[in-house]
């Protein structure tokens, strides 16, 4: 007689714990959705990627420093018509809600919705998506989500890496290409931001020194 060598299922017991001796979650089939992303206790900044979450690291003081200054620029100098929005869900599919640390988005919105408890923006909303660069969100932010910006037709990106000694913050802007979808560079800023798009702005790169 021959045994069967088909693996037994793995009994709940038996299945890898976090350190807490939480199972970890099992994604549904299909992968997790847009209702998921909403609907979950998950940390801040979480975000859905072809249907993975992805959780982010401890934000370090480069990260969240930049992200301060911007902010503060891109609002002070917005017209009537857009909103700047911190860590907001972009939603290009059902299976991918990436969270950019800032986006410009036209105000009132497409889908008629609004307010502050707001969660998420379609892409066509968007017109800018800025990503702050993190150790552990190098090729995120410099491959993956400029290629889905660009293929959800966001018109603008940029993306922020630290440079030099004094970790000081350089912008790579990015425009998109109709005809291609893909993006362009149109720009590496070191200690002064200046650009007319989405419109016109001007920042001071070295004042993250005294923040």
């Amino acid at each position: 007689m021959t045994s069967s060598t088909t693996p037994r299922p793995r009994a709940a017991a038996d299945a890898p714990k976090q350190p807490d001796g939480s199972p970890w979650p099992v994604p549904p089939p299909g992968g997790y959705r847009l209702a998921d992303l909403l609907r979950l206790d998950l940390p801040p900044r979480a975000e859905l990627i072809d249907g993975s979450l992805v959780l982010p690291g401890p934000q370090q003081e480069f990260h969240s420093v930049t992200t301060d200054l911007l902010l503060h620029a891109l609002h002070e100098a917005a017209p009537a018509d857009v909103l700047v929005r911190r860590q907001t869900a972009v939603v290009l599919s059902e299976h991918t809600a990436p969270v950019p640390d800032l986006i410009v988005v036209r105000s009132g919105g497409t889908d008629g919705t609004g307010g502050p408890e707001r969660r998420s923006h379609p892409a066509q909303d968007v017109t800018l998506a800025v990503e702050v660069v993190s150790p552990d969100s190098r090729e995120r932010d410099r491959e993956t989500k400029p290629f889905k910006y660009a293929r959800a037709r966001i018109p603008h990106y940029w993306r922020v890496e630290a440079t030099g000694p004094d970790d000081l913050p350089v912008v790579h802007t990015y425009a998109l290409d109709v005809l291609t979808f893909g993006y362009v560079p149109t720009g590496i800023h070191h200690d002064r931001l200046r650009v007319d798009v989405p419109y016109p702005l001007t920042v001071d790169l070295t004042e993250i020194a005294r923040m």
